[in-house]
Protein backbone atom coordinates (compact mmCIF):
# COMPACT_ATOMS: atom_id res chain seq x y z
CA UNK A 1 0.00 0.00 0.00
CA UNK A 2 1.27 3.80 -0.94
CA UNK A 3 2.84 5.38 1.99
CA UNK A 4 1.59 9.03 1.55
CA UNK A 5 3.40 12.26 3.29
CA UNK A 6 1.79 15.44 3.11
CA UNK A 7 5.02 18.03 2.06
CA UNK A 8 4.04 21.96 2.62
CA UNK A 9 5.84 23.95 0.93
CA UNK A 10 6.41 21.10 -1.90
CA UNK A 11 5.63 23.59 -4.68
CA UNK A 12 9.06 25.62 -3.19
CA UNK A 13 12.53 25.43 -3.59
CA UNK A 14 13.43 22.34 -0.62
CA UNK A 15 10.13 20.95 -1.01
CA UNK A 16 9.89 19.96 -4.54
CA UNK A 17 13.40 18.66 -4.32
CA UNK A 18 12.22 16.56 -1.00
CA UNK A 19 9.05 15.60 -3.30
CA UNK A 20 11.47 13.94 -5.33
CA UNK A 21 14.00 12.23 -2.93
CA UNK A 22 11.04 10.84 -1.81
CA UNK A 23 9.21 9.70 -4.76
CA UNK A 24 12.70 7.91 -5.53
CA UNK A 25 12.72 6.19 -1.78
CA UNK A 26 9.03 4.56 -2.44
CA UNK A 27 6.80 7.42 -1.01
CA UNK A 28 4.29 9.26 -2.86
CA UNK A 29 4.96 13.26 -2.37
CA UNK A 30 1.41 14.86 -1.93
CA UNK A 31 1.96 18.55 -1.87
CA UNK A 32 0.49 21.31 0.06
CA UNK A 33 0.86 25.25 -1.10
CA UNK A 34 -0.47 28.08 -1.21
CA UNK A 35 1.68 28.79 -4.79
CA UNK A 36 2.18 32.44 -2.97
CA UNK A 37 5.71 32.11 -3.35
CA UNK A 38 5.88 28.16 -4.76
CA UNK A 39 5.03 27.48 -8.25
CA UNK A 40 2.60 24.80 -10.09
CA UNK A 41 5.81 23.50 -12.54
CA UNK A 42 7.56 22.29 -9.39
CA UNK A 43 4.75 20.15 -8.16
CA UNK A 44 5.77 16.79 -10.40
CA UNK A 45 6.03 13.84 -8.31
CA UNK A 46 2.73 13.27 -6.88
CA UNK A 47 -0.75 14.44 -5.85
CA UNK A 48 -0.85 18.60 -5.84
CA UNK A 49 -3.61 20.12 -2.93
CA UNK A 50 -3.79 24.11 -3.04
CA UNK A 51 -4.66 25.41 0.34
CA UNK A 52 -3.38 27.68 3.34
CA UNK A 53 -1.84 26.31 6.29
CA UNK A 54 -4.30 28.84 8.47
CA UNK A 55 -7.41 27.45 6.88
CA UNK A 56 -8.05 24.21 9.48
CA UNK A 57 -10.93 22.85 7.42
CA UNK A 58 -8.83 22.54 4.35
CA UNK A 59 -5.99 20.75 5.85
CA UNK A 60 -8.58 18.06 7.81
CA UNK A 61 -9.91 17.05 4.34
CA UNK A 62 -6.58 16.71 2.65
CA UNK A 63 -5.79 14.74 5.80
CA UNK A 64 -8.70 12.55 5.61
CA UNK A 65 -8.38 12.09 1.51
CA UNK A 66 -4.56 11.04 1.91
CA UNK A 67 -4.40 9.65 5.34
CA UNK A 68 -0.29 10.76 5.28
CA UNK A 69 1.74 8.33 7.31
CA UNK A 70 4.02 11.77 7.98
CA UNK A 71 4.13 15.35 7.42
CA UNK A 72 7.08 17.41 6.10
CA UNK A 73 6.80 20.65 6.89
CA UNK A 74 8.81 23.43 4.82
CA UNK A 75 6.04 26.00 4.25
CA UNK A 76 7.39 29.44 6.19
CA UNK A 77 8.00 33.10 5.61
CA UNK A 78 11.54 32.90 5.33
CA UNK A 79 13.04 36.77 4.15
CA UNK A 80 14.85 38.20 7.18
CA UNK A 81 14.98 41.70 6.04
CA UNK A 82 11.31 41.77 6.17
CA UNK A 83 11.14 39.98 9.10
CA UNK A 84 12.64 42.58 10.91
CA UNK A 85 10.16 45.30 9.33
CA UNK A 86 6.97 42.93 9.86
CA UNK A 87 7.74 41.06 12.65
CA UNK A 88 3.62 40.17 12.95
CA UNK A 89 3.16 38.80 9.77
CA UNK A 90 5.73 36.10 10.79
CA UNK A 91 4.27 35.49 13.37
CA UNK A 92 1.06 34.47 12.10
CA UNK A 93 2.25 33.25 8.67
CA UNK A 94 4.73 30.55 10.54
CA UNK A 95 3.36 30.10 13.98
CA UNK A 96 -0.27 30.11 14.02
CA UNK A 97 0.05 27.90 10.69
CA UNK A 98 1.96 25.79 11.96
CA UNK A 99 0.04 25.12 14.86
CA UNK A 100 -2.98 24.96 12.56
CA UNK A 101 -1.05 22.57 10.94
CA UNK A 102 0.14 20.91 13.94
CA UNK A 103 -2.90 20.35 15.48
CA UNK A 104 -4.88 18.62 12.07
CA UNK A 105 -1.97 16.19 11.90
CA UNK A 106 -2.68 15.04 15.63
CA UNK A 107 -6.26 14.93 14.94
CA UNK A 108 -6.06 13.31 11.90
CA UNK A 109 -3.15 10.46 13.53
CA UNK A 110 -0.93 11.59 11.88
CA UNK A 111 2.18 11.84 14.22
CA UNK A 112 5.44 11.64 12.57
CA UNK A 113 6.72 15.35 11.64
CA UNK A 114 10.01 16.45 9.89
CA UNK A 115 10.66 19.83 10.60
CA UNK A 116 12.81 22.23 8.46
CA UNK A 117 13.45 24.54 11.26
CA UNK A 118 17.27 26.91 10.81
CA UNK A 119 20.31 27.79 11.98
CA UNK A 120 18.69 31.72 12.67
CA UNK A 121 17.47 30.56 15.93
CA UNK A 122 21.06 30.43 17.22
CA UNK A 123 21.36 34.04 16.63
CA UNK A 124 24.98 35.74 16.35
CA UNK A 125 27.51 33.12 17.48
CA UNK A 126 30.50 34.12 15.28
CA UNK A 127 33.05 31.50 14.87
CA UNK A 128 31.72 29.17 16.54
CA UNK A 129 30.61 25.34 15.09
CA UNK A 130 27.33 25.40 15.41
CA UNK A 131 25.90 22.35 16.96
CA UNK A 132 22.56 20.76 18.77
CA UNK A 133 23.27 21.94 22.21
CA UNK A 134 24.37 25.64 21.22
CA UNK A 135 22.11 28.31 22.90
CA UNK A 136 19.11 29.97 20.81
CA UNK A 137 18.83 33.28 21.13
CA UNK A 138 17.56 34.42 17.63
CA UNK A 139 17.97 38.30 16.33
CA UNK A 140 14.63 38.41 14.34
CA UNK A 141 10.89 37.34 14.24
CA UNK A 142 12.12 34.62 11.55
CA UNK A 143 14.30 32.66 13.47
CA UNK A 144 12.56 33.35 17.24
CA UNK A 145 9.35 31.80 15.13
CA UNK A 146 11.28 28.96 13.90
CA UNK A 147 12.21 28.20 17.33
CA UNK A 148 8.78 28.91 18.64
CA UNK A 149 7.17 25.96 16.57
CA UNK A 150 10.04 23.71 17.63
CA UNK A 151 9.10 24.29 21.48
CA UNK A 152 5.71 23.80 19.91
CA UNK A 153 6.64 20.54 18.46
CA UNK A 154 7.87 19.46 21.94
CA UNK A 155 4.79 20.25 23.64
CA UNK A 156 2.86 18.50 21.33
CA UNK A 157 5.12 15.31 21.95
CA UNK A 158 4.79 15.39 25.63
CA UNK A 159 1.01 16.06 25.60
CA UNK A 160 0.22 13.40 22.70
CA UNK A 161 2.93 11.62 21.50
CA UNK A 162 3.80 13.53 18.66
CA UNK A 163 6.99 12.12 17.12
CA UNK A 164 9.05 15.07 15.33
CA UNK A 165 12.84 14.84 13.75
CA UNK A 166 14.27 18.89 13.67
CA UNK A 167 16.04 19.96 11.00
CA UNK A 168 18.41 23.05 11.43
CA UNK A 169 20.59 25.05 8.31
CA UNK A 170 21.76 27.29 7.06
CA UNK A 171 22.10 28.64 3.49
CA UNK A 172 21.10 25.56 0.63
CA UNK A 173 22.07 25.82 -2.73
CA UNK A 174 22.54 23.48 -5.73
CA UNK A 175 19.49 21.94 -7.67
CA UNK A 176 18.62 19.08 -9.05
CA UNK A 177 21.31 17.41 -11.01
CA UNK A 178 18.77 16.43 -13.67
CA UNK A 179 17.61 19.60 -13.53
CA UNK A 180 13.61 18.84 -13.27
CA UNK A 181 13.63 21.42 -10.40
CA UNK A 182 15.65 23.94 -8.96
CA UNK A 183 15.70 27.38 -7.32
CA UNK A 184 13.64 30.27 -8.21
CA UNK A 185 12.55 32.72 -6.21
CA UNK A 186 10.33 36.18 -6.92
CA UNK A 187 12.09 38.33 -5.88
CA UNK A 188 15.26 36.10 -5.57
CA UNK A 189 17.64 36.68 -1.95
CA UNK A 190 19.94 34.05 -2.30
CA UNK A 191 23.34 34.70 -3.26
CA UNK A 192 24.45 31.94 -6.12
CA UNK A 193 20.98 32.62 -8.22
CA UNK A 194 21.42 36.27 -7.77
CA UNK A 195 25.50 35.52 -8.94
CA UNK A 196 24.34 33.60 -12.15
CA UNK A 197 21.82 36.50 -12.56
CA UNK A 198 24.65 39.07 -12.72
CA UNK A 199 26.64 36.22 -15.07
CA UNK A 200 23.52 36.12 -17.73
CA UNK A 201 22.24 39.92 -18.08
CA UNK A 202 19.70 39.48 -15.78
CA UNK A 203 20.52 41.82 -13.49
CA UNK A 204 23.44 44.72 -14.22
CA UNK A 205 25.55 43.05 -10.95
CA UNK A 206 25.88 41.01 -7.49
CA UNK A 207 25.66 43.35 -4.72
CA UNK A 208 28.66 42.52 -1.83
CA UNK A 209 27.32 43.39 1.32
CA UNK A 210 30.32 44.94 3.14
CA UNK A 211 34.40 43.81 2.55
CA UNK A 212 35.48 45.29 5.83
CA UNK A 213 34.41 41.77 8.10
CA UNK A 214 37.17 40.58 10.18
CA UNK A 215 37.64 37.57 7.88
CA UNK A 216 40.56 36.59 5.62
CA UNK A 217 38.91 38.23 2.70
CA UNK A 218 36.54 40.86 4.12
CA UNK A 219 33.93 39.25 3.15
CA UNK A 220 31.08 37.26 5.15
CA UNK A 221 31.34 33.25 5.69
CA UNK A 222 28.70 30.90 5.62
CA UNK A 223 28.25 27.40 5.25
CA UNK A 224 26.58 25.69 2.21
CA UNK A 225 24.60 22.56 1.89
CA UNK A 226 23.56 20.90 -1.28
CA UNK A 227 19.89 20.86 -1.58
CA UNK A 228 19.91 16.68 -2.72
CA UNK A 229 22.15 16.29 0.24
CA UNK A 230 19.51 18.23 2.70
CA UNK A 231 17.07 16.70 1.49
CA UNK A 232 18.21 13.28 1.22
CA UNK A 233 18.86 13.83 5.54
CA UNK A 234 15.21 14.56 5.50
CA UNK A 235 13.99 11.45 4.23
CA UNK A 236 16.29 9.65 6.42
CA UNK A 237 15.03 11.35 9.68
CA UNK A 238 11.34 10.31 8.04
CA UNK A 239 12.59 6.89 8.12
CA UNK A 240 14.40 7.75 11.42
CA UNK A 241 10.99 8.04 12.76
CA UNK A 242 9.39 5.49 11.07
CA UNK A 243 11.36 3.07 13.49
CA UNK A 244 10.39 4.09 16.58
CA UNK A 245 13.45 6.06 17.75
CA UNK A 246 11.82 9.05 18.98
CA UNK A 247 11.89 12.66 18.72
CA UNK A 248 15.75 14.44 17.55
CA UNK A 249 16.85 17.79 16.45
CA UNK A 250 19.78 17.37 13.93
CA UNK A 251 22.12 20.17 12.66
CA UNK A 252 22.84 19.34 9.02
CA UNK A 253 26.22 21.48 7.35
CA UNK A 254 29.30 20.73 6.39
CA UNK A 255 31.58 22.38 9.11
CA UNK A 256 33.33 24.50 6.18
CA UNK A 257 32.26 28.20 5.74
CA UNK A 258 32.52 29.98 2.50
CA UNK A 259 32.93 33.58 2.00
CA UNK A 260 31.30 36.09 -0.63
CA UNK A 261 34.19 36.16 -2.67
CA UNK A 262 35.23 32.94 -2.17
CA UNK A 263 31.77 31.78 -3.77
CA UNK A 264 32.23 34.25 -6.49
CA UNK A 265 35.68 32.72 -7.27
CA UNK A 266 34.39 29.29 -7.64
CA UNK A 267 31.28 30.22 -10.08
CA UNK A 268 33.96 32.09 -12.41
CA UNK A 269 35.72 28.79 -12.27
CA UNK A 270 32.81 26.86 -13.05
CA UNK A 271 31.30 28.90 -15.32
CA UNK A 272 34.12 30.40 -17.54
CA UNK A 273 32.19 33.67 -16.74
CA UNK A 274 32.77 37.05 -15.13
CA UNK A 275 31.28 38.20 -12.72
CA UNK A 276 30.15 41.66 -12.34
CA UNK A 277 29.76 43.34 -9.04
CA UNK A 278 29.33 46.13 -7.32
CA UNK A 279 30.37 47.39 -3.36
CA UNK A 280 27.52 47.77 -1.17
CA UNK A 281 27.56 48.46 2.91
CA UNK A 282 26.76 45.83 5.28
CA UNK A 283 23.28 44.19 6.08
CA UNK A 284 21.52 45.14 9.57
CA UNK A 285 21.99 41.34 11.42
CA UNK A 286 24.71 40.11 9.02
CA UNK A 287 27.08 37.71 11.53
CA UNK A 288 30.62 37.74 10.36
CA UNK A 289 30.80 33.33 10.09
CA UNK A 290 28.03 31.19 10.70
CA UNK A 291 29.02 27.61 10.26
CA UNK A 292 27.11 24.33 11.13
CA UNK A 293 28.91 20.83 12.36
CA UNK A 294 26.60 17.85 11.11
CA UNK A 295 28.44 15.04 14.02
CA UNK A 296 25.38 14.24 15.12
CA UNK A 297 23.36 13.80 12.05
CA UNK A 298 26.17 11.26 10.49
CA UNK A 299 26.78 9.09 13.59
CA UNK A 300 23.00 8.79 14.11
CA UNK A 301 21.46 9.00 10.71
CA UNK A 302 24.52 8.16 8.89
CA UNK A 303 23.79 11.49 6.38
CA UNK A 304 26.42 12.31 4.66
CA UNK A 305 26.96 15.37 2.47
CA UNK A 306 28.25 14.03 -0.43
CA UNK A 307 27.41 16.92 -3.29
CA UNK A 308 27.89 19.79 -0.65
CA UNK A 309 31.31 21.06 -2.55
CA UNK A 310 31.29 24.87 -3.65
CA UNK A 311 31.94 23.60 -7.64
CA UNK A 312 29.44 21.01 -7.65
CA UNK A 313 26.76 23.11 -6.06
CA UNK A 314 27.36 26.15 -8.50
CA UNK A 315 27.54 23.63 -11.27
CA UNK A 316 24.50 21.83 -10.86
CA UNK A 317 22.56 25.66 -9.84
CA UNK A 318 24.25 26.71 -13.38
CA UNK A 319 22.69 23.97 -14.88
CA UNK A 320 19.16 24.08 -13.80
CA UNK A 321 20.07 28.09 -14.37
CA UNK A 322 20.24 27.97 -18.08
CA UNK A 323 16.81 26.11 -18.22
CA UNK A 324 14.91 28.88 -18.05
CA UNK A 325 13.25 27.41 -15.01
CA UNK A 326 9.24 28.44 -14.44
CA UNK A 327 9.80 31.70 -16.18
CA UNK A 328 7.78 30.15 -19.18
Amino acid sequence: MAKHVLVTGGAGYIGSHACKALKAAGYVPVTFDSLITGWQDAVKFGPFEKGDLLDRARLDAVFAKWQPVAVMHFAALSQVGEAMKEPGKYWRGNVTASLTLIEAAVAAGCMDFVFSSTCATYGDHDGVLLNEETPQTPLNSYGASKRAIEDMLKDFGAAYGLRSVIFRYFNVAGADPEAEVGEFHQPETHLIPLMLDAIEGKRPALTVFGTDYPTPDGTCIRDYVHVMDLVDAHVLGLQWLEAGKGSRVFCLGTGNGFSVREVIDSSRAVTNREVPIVIGDRRAGDAVQLVSGSARALAELGWKPERSTMPQMIADAWRWHQTGHYEG
